[in-house]
């Protein structure tokens, strides 16, 4: 196991990657996978009676790296890093902190471009049709294998949320607090999506049905969309401190995409979205044990605020503690991160009673 160095009270410091493999890995469809891996960093210590854990679960596209600085990531802080670490939100001098990466995903994780163990060849676009449910019971495997008896919360952004949701309904009893920011509990048109997304990679000429190991990897098309998602996610407005002029700003986000694009599996988008289909928690809110905290952003247009009265109504008919916070953003769906500061305390203090009752 690697070791987790703290350097100040606000800073992780260095983390590291981690891997779990589970054999014999059942899905939901029935079908077995013979050897599953899930990549993993770990932030705080776990205390002896396993009970103060906290899972973050990522985005679609995003990776396990939430918080401190992983030189396998060019040491750039996570995602989430101004909500994790000593003192801050997710207090990591109580609290024992997991990001799990999800099965399907390109950051470590078995995906697409992992062997078939029974062809010999990558997985391509024969990876089986895991579920959002599958993505959690990996997870939850992992957690058990860490000793983990009990969490103190899942929380987790965009498709985090959407993790965040399935366990408050496929493991009830196992924590106190759900925190699923900018999301939903349920899918919409994902198979509306996800056939635009095959039809747009498909015309890229590398991308040859998904069969593009060795012969490119459908990396033109990639590039561009990626940079459509980045100015859809408010990272126009995110950099315009850092680049004034529109041009350098837009050039920016091009290298961002480009970057991105260059270490990122198109398969890994066909198997998470493909995986939202049927993406429903609503009919099982009546499980929910744990408080749910909502948060939406004032300025995302994947998840607006518009969708926060049903959900809220939703979760009160089903008798679920839940109270729900806008963040005040222009930063769209990707505020969550670069704004902490405007809801580290709503989730502090949503936590706090919970954090109050460890030994």
């Amino acid at each position: 196991m690697s070791t987790v160095v703290a350097t100040s009270t606000t800073d992780l410091g260095a983390v590291e990657d981690k891997t779990f493999r589970i054999g014999d890995f059942g899905l939901q469809n029935g079908e077995t996978m013979a050897e599953v891996e899930i990549a993993y960093e770990t932030y705080g210590r776990l205390a002896p009676d396993g009970r103060n854990a906290v899972l973050v679960t990522h985005g679609y596209t995003s990776s396990h790296h939430a918080a401190g600085r992983n030189p396998a990531n060019g040491n750039q802080p996570g995602w989430w890093d101004g909500l994790i670490g000593p003192k801050k939100a997710i207090d990591t001098d109580r609290l024992f902190v997991v990001a799990s990466n999800m099965l399907g995903s390109s950051y470590g994780s078995t995906n697409g471009a992992s062997r078939n163990p029974h062809s010999g060849r990558p997985y391509g676009p024969d990876f089986p049709a895991i579920t959002v449910r599958d993505i959690v019971a990996a997870q939850k495997a992992l957690l058990d294998s860490l000793g983990v008896h009990h969490l103190v919360a899942v929380a987790g952004p965009s498709y985090g949320g959407y993790q965040a949701f399935q366990w408050a309904v496929a493991y009830p009893e196992m924590m106190d607090a759900v925190a699923a920011v900018v999301t939903a509990p349920r899918s919409q048109n994902a198979e509306k999506s996800l056939a635009e997304l095959t039809a747009r990679l498909a015309t890229d000429p590398e991308w040859h049905g998904g069969h593009y190991y060795g012969k490119g990897g459908a990396k033109t098309v990639l590039t561009q969309m990626r940079f459509e998602t980045l100015m859809r996610y408010g990272y126009d407005e995110q950099l315009a401190p850092r680049y004034p002029d529109r041009a350098a700003r837009e050039r920016a986000i091009r290298q961002l995409a480009a970057d991105w694009a260059r270490n990122w599996d198109a398969n890994s988008l066909v198997i998470l979205r493909r995986a939202t289909v049927g993406f429903d928690t609503v009919k099982d809110f009546a499980k929910i044990r744990a408080k749910v905290l909502y948060v939406l952003c004032r300025s995302d247009v994947l998840f607006p605020p518009s969708l926060a009265p049903g959900v809220m109504n939703d979760l009160a008919a089903a008798g679920v503690d839940a109270r729900y916070f806008e963040l005040d953003s222009d930063l769209g769906h990707s505020a969550s991160g670069p704004e902490h500061a405007k809801w580290s305390p709503v989730l502090r203090d949503f936590l706090a009673p919970f954090v109050a009752n460890l030994a």
